[in-house]
C-alpha cells in the first residue's frame, strides 16, 4: 500500500506561495504607476516653470523627452512584471493538475479503505450476532434452572412451613410472627439524650430472613447485645400490609371448619400495633386498600368465605370491648349510651365449662365487611388515647374484637327437617298403639314393666315419646374470632406522662407482665396459671391457654433509641412459641331433642 500523502497540504501551500507573488508583484505594479504619476507631475511642474523661464518650447522638448524615458522605464516593468505573472500562472496550472491528481488517487484509496471497513464490520457483526446467540442461549437456560432452582426452593419453603404448622397444631404450640417497621420521624434520640459515638435513628434490628430476626449491638457499641430469635414468619419494612395479611390468612379457613381463632398484635408504643390491625387513614381508592390492616382484610375474607358456602347458613355478630384500668369497657353499650353513661362497664366470669365469658356484652348483626367496619369506625373513637413523647395519639387501652360466627350444616338441617315432619305424621295420625321411651313419664305402667320385652310393640327403637311438651331443635356451632390491638409497653421516663396517665401506664405494664407470667405458667406446664391476675389474661383465657389458634404478631422497631423495648417484645415472642398447650378442639355440630 502506497505511503499516504496529504497532498491537499501540499497544494494549498504552493497555491499560498503563488498568491503571496502575484500579490507582490501587483504591489509593485501599483508603486510604479504611483511613482510614475508623481513622475508626471513634477514634469508638469518643470515644464511649467521651463515655459516661464526658457520659453515654452525648450519646457515642451524637455517634457517630451522626459516622457518617452519614463514610457521606456515603464513599458520595461510592466514587460517583466507580465512575464512573472505568466509564470506564476503556469506554476498554478501545474499546482492544480497536481492537486487534481492527488484528490483522484485519494478518492480511490478511500473508496478502498471504505470497502475494507464495511467488510470488517459485516464479519465483526456476524461474529458478535454468533457470540451474542450463544449468550443468550446461556442466559435463557440460567435463568431456566434458577426459575427452577426457585420453585423447588420455594416449594420446600413451603412444604416446610406447612409441616412447621402442622407440627405447632399438633403441639398446641403458639404461632408467632414479627414485624419491623420502617425508620419513622419520631425514631431520632434528642441530642440531650445521645451518648458519644452514637448516631441518631441508627438501625439495629434487621429481618435476615424470612424467619429470622436479628438484634445487632455493633452499631450500638456494644457486642452483647447481639442476639437472634426465630418466629414462624418475619416481615421487614419493605413488606406491605397484603405481605402480611397474607401469612395470617391461612388461620382464618378454620372458622368455618369449627375452629375459634385469635390474633393479637403486641409490642411497645409507637411499634406500628394499630397500623397493623387497623391500617393507616386518610387514603382513598387502591391505595386505602392496601393499607388496611388485618382487621378489615379478616373482615372481607369471613364474608367471601360465608358467600362461597351458599348452602349452609352463618349468622355474624360483632362485638367491641376495650380493657382499660384493668376494667372491661363494652364499647358498643357505651355508643349507644351516648358515650358518657356508667352502664358500659362489663364483668369476666368463668363459665361451668371453664371458658371465660363477658356479662351482658352488646353484639351487632352484620351481614357484610362494610357493615363490620362502620360499628368498628364508629366506637373505635371511643377507645382511650393519650399524647406521649413517643407518640402523639398512643392508645392507652387494649382493644378486643370478636367476630362471633353461628353456623347450621345443610345436613343437620335436613335430618332436623325430616324428624320434624316425622313427630308431626305421628302427631295427626291416631294412637293405635301405646308407645314406651324411658323418658316419656305418661306410659303405663305395664309397659313399663317390661320394657325390653322383644315382643313389645312400644320397642324404644320404634319412634321417640310424642310428647307435646318435646320439640326437636338444633345446637349452632358458634366460633370467635377475636382480634385485639394491645396497648402499647413504654418507659415512664421516655413517654413524659404525668398525672392520670401515670395510671394508665401502669395498669398497661401491669396488665402486660400478667400476660407474661401466664405465657411463663404455660410453657413450664405449672398446676396453676394466673389468668385472673389481670382483665386481660382472663377475658383471654380462652385463646392463650384455650383451644382456640393463637397468634401473636410482633411489631418491633429497628431503631437503637427503642432496643431494650425490643428485646423485650423479642423475648416474649421467644417465650410464647415454648408454650405447648392441648390440641385445638373444633367446635363440632350437634342435634338437641327436646
Amino acid at each position: 500500500m502506497p505511503l499516504f500523502i496529504n497532498r491537499d497540504q501540499i497544494f494549498a501551500h504552493q497555491v499560498h506561495l503563488l498568491e503571496h507573488k502575484l500579490r507582490s508583484k501587483e504591489e509593485h505594479i501599483l508603486e510604479l504607476e504611483t511613482e510614475n504619476a508623481i513622475l508626471h507631475l513634477r514634469l508638469a511642474e518643470c515644464l511649467g516653470r521651463l515655459h516661464h523661464v526658457h520659453g515654452e518650447g525648450v519646457r515642451a522638448q524637455k517634457v517630451h523627452q522626459h516622457q518617452k524615458q519614463t514610457q521606456k522605464v515603464t513599458q520595461v516593468a510592466l514587460t517583466n512584471l507580465l512575464s512573472e505573472v505568466q509564470v506564476l500562472k503556469q506554476d498554478l496550472r501545474e499546482v492544480f493538475a497536481v492537486y487534481t491528481s492527488f484528490a483522484a488517487e485519494l478518492e480511490i484509496q478511500s473508496r478502498q479503505l471504505l470497502e475494507k471497513l464495511e467488510q470488517a464490520d459485516v464479519t465483526l457483526k456476524s461474529q458478535h450476532q454468533e457470540d451474542t446467540q450463544d449468550f443468550k442461549s446461556q442466559a435463557e437456560a440460567l435463568e431456566r434452572s434458577l426459575a427452577e432452582e426457585k420453585e423447588k426452593c420455594r416449594a420446600e419453603k413451603q412444604r416446610r412451613r406447612e409441616l412447621h404448622n402442622a407440627l405447632v397444631e399438633l403441639r398446641g404450640n403458639i404461632r408467632v410472627h414479627c414485624r419491623v417497621r420502617p425508620v419513622l420521624p419520631f425514631d431520632h434520640t434528642p441530642s440531650s439524650t445521645l451518648t458519644p459515638g452514637t448516631v441518631p435513628s441508627d438501625e439495629v434490628v434487621y429481618a435476615v430472613s424470612d424467619d429470622t430476626v436479628l438484634v445487632n449491638g455493633m452499631k450500638a457499641g456494644n457486642p452483647t447485645l447481639n442476639k437472634m430469635f426465630e418466629f414462624e414468619r418475619v416481615h421487614g419494612p419493605e413488606d406491605s400490609q397484603n405481605a402480611v395479611f397474607k401469612e395470617v390468612k391461612p388461620l382464618l379457613t378454620s372458622l368455618l371448619d369449627g375452629y375459634n381463632v385469635c390474633i393479637m398484635a403486641y409490642g411497645q408504643t409507637g411499634s406500628g400495633k394499630t397500623h397493623t390491625m387497623m391500617g393507616s387513614q386518610g387514603h382513598s381508592g387502591a391505595q386505602w386498600e392496601e393499607q388496611q390492616g388485618i382487621i378489615p382484610k379478616a373482615a372481607q375474607e369471613l364474608f367471601r368465605m360465608i358467600s362461597e358456602k351458599p348452602a349452609e347458613f352463618h349468622a355474624v355478630e360483632v362485638s367491641v370491648v376495650e380493657v382499660h384500668n384493668n376494667e372491661v369497657l363494652d364499647l358498643l353499650a357505651q355508643d349507644e349510651e351516648g358515650g358518657g353513661a356508667p352502664g358500659q362497664r362489663r364483668d369476666v366470669i368463668t363459665t361451668s365449662s371453664g371458658t371465660s365469658q363477658v356479662t351482658a356484652l352488646t353484639h351487632h348483626p352484620v351481614c357484610s365487611a362494610s357493615e363490620v367496619m362502620q360499628v368498628i369506625s364508629r366506637v373505635v373513637k371511643l377507645r382511650a388515647h393519650c399524647p406521649t413523647l413517643v407518640h402523639s395519639d398512643s392508645s392507652r387501652s387494649h382493644l378486643v374484637v370478636t367476630l362471633t360466627i353461628s353456623s347450621k350444616s345443610p345436613n343437620a338441617l335436613a335430618l332436623a327437617r325430616r324428624l320434624q315432619s316425622a313427630k308431626r305424621e305421628l302427631q295427626s295420625s291416631p294412637p293405635r298403639r301405646e308407645w314406651w321411651s324411658p323418658r316419656c313419664r305418661r306410659a303405663n305402667p305395664t309397659a313399663a314393666a317390661a320394657p325390653h320385652s322383644s315382643s313389645s310393640p312400644s320397642s324404644p327403637c320404634l319412634s321417640p315419646c310424642p310428647s307435646p311438651r318435646h320439640s326437636l331443635s338444633q345446637v349452632l356451632s358458634r366460633t370467635k374470632l377475636q382480634l385485639v390491638d394491645l396497648a402499647g409497653s413504654e418507659c415512664v421516663g421516655m413517654s413524659g406522662v404525668t398525672g392520670a396517665a401515670l395510671w394508665e401506664t401502669s395498669c398497661i405494664n401491669r396488665s402486660l407482665s400478667a400476660l407474661a407470667d401466664v405465657l411463663g405458667a404455660l410453657a413450664e406446664q405449672r398446676p396453676h396459671v394466673p389468668y385472673r391476675n389481670s382483665k386481660l389474661t382472663h377475658l383471654l383465657q380462652d385463646a392463650i391457654g384455650g383451644d382456640a389458634k393463637l397468634l401473636v404478631l410482633l411489631c418491633v422497631p429497628p431503631t437503637l433509641r427503642f432496643v431494650a423495648a425490643s428485646l423485650q417484645t423479642l423475648g416474649f415472642g421467644a417465650r410464647a412459641r415454648q408454650v405447648q398447650r392441648h390440641v385445638t378442639r373444633r367446635k363440632s355440630h350437634a342435634l338437641r331433642v327436646k
